[in-house]
């Protein structure tokens, strides 16, 4: 078996893989979990999840090793999408070589990101919702502290921007976007 053959330990293929995304939130238990498995049933829908890599993780590790809010997992599952498998864990230095990009759900968590990158990795941090630009807001707000409608609110922000970024991503392969 040669190393190509081998998972990542993000279970895609090492071979296919074009594409290694990272989430990013505050605490990892809400809004960049849901992004994550948002953006991976985007990619699961057109056929083309072992494309990509992808991880979530917080800028501080006060829920280290916890599944994801149980609000955020419900709000989740009622689109379609299991994200109880995930583990918090906070953003390391090492996700800035092992990623292409990394997305930030708010200006906060960009200026944090900033603020730990590697000046040659800075260009790698995005604002998810750049890729959504139809929609008003720039940030997608935490719905930790609200109630269950914020965290319908944040999908559905989270969902334009998976799909923006996944059609950006694909049609820069050649591959014609199947959305």
């Amino acid at each position: 078996m040669t190393g190509q053959d081998l998972d990542n330990k993000h279970g895609a293929k090492a071979e296919t893989v074009r594409h290694r995304l990272l989430f990013a939130c505050l605490g990892n238990i809400c809004r960049s979990p849901m992004a994550e498995g948002i953006f991976r049933r985007v990619a699961e829908e057109e056929g083309l999840a072992h494309l990509f890599d992808l991880d979530s993780a917080g800028m501080g590790d006060w829920h280290k090793g916890q599944a994801p809010d149980h609000r955020a997992q419900k709000a989740a599952l009622a689109r379609g999408v299991d994200i109880s498998g995930q583990s918090a864990r906070k953003v390391e230095l090492e996700d800035f070589e092992e990623f292409d990009l990394i997305l930030a759900m708010d200006g906060s968590n960009i200026a944090d990101l900033e603020d730990i990158a590697p000046h040659g990795a800075r260009h790698k941090i995005r604002r998810f919702l750049d890729f959504a630009p139809h929609v008003p807001e720039q940030d997608v707000p935490d719905p930790y502290y609200g109630g269950e409608a914020g965290f319908d609110h944040a999908l559905d922000l989270i969902e334009a921007a998976a799909k923006g970024l996944f059609s950006e991503l694909t049609q820069k392969d050649g591959g014609p976007s199947q959305s």
